[in-house]
């Protein structure tokens, strides 16, 4: 086969310039070539990698590639990060709203009460820390949630600080009058001495009723969150064990009827630091008048007149009996909380259900039920109309009835002694947080109200006279 010279250009760019006789160098190359048997003439050419770089093109194809599928997984966990941020939003909130009240409301707090807020955010600004440091770059919602919580806790710092000096300067005020007292203070009878309230073991009636309730302590928010302002919560009632500690929270659905979740606490400890002993689903209770009496769950049955008695240990229900001539259907239940037409209360002498019929005209009816059986033992009718009442419990035997006074306060107003019969005018003031109270229940094993308030827990200590 006959080789041929072949001259290829492969890169010219003639440049003619009307001002200059010079143009740009032409580039040759000099290649040997061969005919093929058809007269075909070939040739093999190399173009420089100067020329266009195809090795460096493919690589940064590769990386492009790879910083796609980079992107793509940040995508992923920011998703997942904004419904977290969502969340840890909500939470300081919530610590916001309590530290503003501290600095607003004349309440004393213990120390007991900012430890635990200091718990809380601290937790809270351990998981923004996790999150910024798991975040490539910078990410401005997760910056700005880290600079809430750091105010919130220099600010309890504060308080905490404050009340440690508020109790030194109390506790030093009280000596230095204490000693000015006993100095000009001559030897006289102790006929105006200030009278203590006399103590009444718990499980104990020897006393003449409901005296006074204390400022109200704030536990926490419900477990479900603010949005879950319906609900009950108390401490579990078992004579034959009063020293068991079980509590539990039910909040209601968003719509302040469906009872579906409860959480059981085995210590008012493990309430406190979210650590339920379990979370359990019901199906389906209605309304907040739940009461937890002796390891069972009392509920009314949702869109019925029956009282359901439900086994925690096993998460069954037991037992369920029609409550007779009980009105339902919302039609008479308390003043601003819907669909409390059965509610269930527990005392010293056991279980009750406080409910109305068409027979009372919508007044308040109080059943003495066997917990056993749920069957009526005994029932009172009284002349309160339960609609205009806010909410109600059981001490001793004897219903004590609210009202609200105003967006902060709530009145015990009205009492009905169901071994008397009598009824009468009380007046005894509670503070509380927010506007309404959904639920009321008395625990004999602590003398003390726990109250469901608009999605928060309180608790109330009791005085007797």
């Amino acid at each position: 086969t006959p080789h041929l010279s072949t001259t290829p250009l492969y890169l010219t760019q003639p440049s003619n310039r009307t001002d200059s006789l010079r143009t740009s160098p032409k580039l040759f190359a000099n290649v040997s070539g061969s005919v093929d048997d058809e007269g075909t003439c070939q040739c093999s050419v190399y173009l420089p990698d100067t020329t266009f770089p195809v090795q460096k093109a493919e690589q940064l194809e590769i990386i492009v590639a790879m910083f796609s599928e980079k992107f793509e997984r940040e995508l992923s966990q920011v998703r997942e990060y904004s419904k977290t941020i969502e969340l840890y939003q909500q939470q300081i909130l919530n610590l916001t709203i309590r530290v503003e009240h501290m600095e607003k409301s004349g309440v004393s707090y213990t120390e007991l009460d900012f430890q635990l807020l200091k718990v809380e955010i601290t937790d809270l600004e351990r998981l923004v820390t996790q999150l910024k440091s798991s975040l490539v770059g910078s990410n401005v919602i997760v910056e700005q949630i880290y600079l809430e919580v750091l105010p919130d806790e220099i600010i309890l710092a504060f308080h905490q600080h404050k009340l440690k000096e508020s109790l030194t300067s109390n506790v030093l005020t009280s000596f230095f009058l204490d000693t000015e007292h006993r100095k000009a203070k001559k030897p006289q009878n102790n006929t105006n001495k200030t009278t203590v309230p006399p103590y009444f073991p718990p499980g104990s009636c020897t006393h003449r009723g409901l005296l006074n309730v204390s400022q109200p302590y704030i536990v926490k928010l419900n477990w479900r969150g603010f949005t879950y302002k319906h609900g009950s919560w108390g401490r579990d009632y078992s004579p034959s064990n009063p020293e068991n500690e079980v509590y539990w929270v039910a909040p209601l659905n968003t719509d302040g009827r469906y009872l579906e979740y409860y959480r059981i606490y085995s210590s008012f400890d493990n309430l406190l630091l979210f650590k339920p002993m379990y979370e359990s689903r019901i199906t389906y209770g209605e309304g907040s008048g739940v009461a937890l009496y002796n390891n069972y769950l009392y509920y009314h049955a949702y869109n019925s007149r029956h009282m359901v008695k439900h086994d925690l240990k096993t998460n069954t229900m037991v037992l369920r009996k029609e409550l007779p001539d009980a009105v339902t259907g919302n039609r008479f239940s308390y003043a601003g909380v819907s669909w409390q037409d059965i509610d269930f209360a527990v005392d010293e002498s056991g279980l009750w259900v406080i409910y109305s019929t068409e027979n009372s005209m919508g007044n308040i009816v109080i059943s003495k039920v066997n917990e056993t059986t749920l069957d009526v033992l005994n029932t009172w009718q009284t002349r309160q109309y339960k609609p205009s009442v806010s909410n109600t419990f059981m001490l001793c035997g004897v219903l004590y009835a609210t009202r609200p006074v105003n967006t902060r306060k709530e009145e015990i107003f009205y009492m009905y002694d169901t071994r008397t019969g009598r009824e009468g005018s009380i007046s005894v003031i509670m503070d509380k947080k927010l506007d309404i109270i959904q639920s009321i229940d008395y625990s004999p094993t602590d003398q003390r109200l726990h109250v469901y308030n608009d999605g928060y827990l309180l608790r109330y200590d009791v005085t007797f006279q």
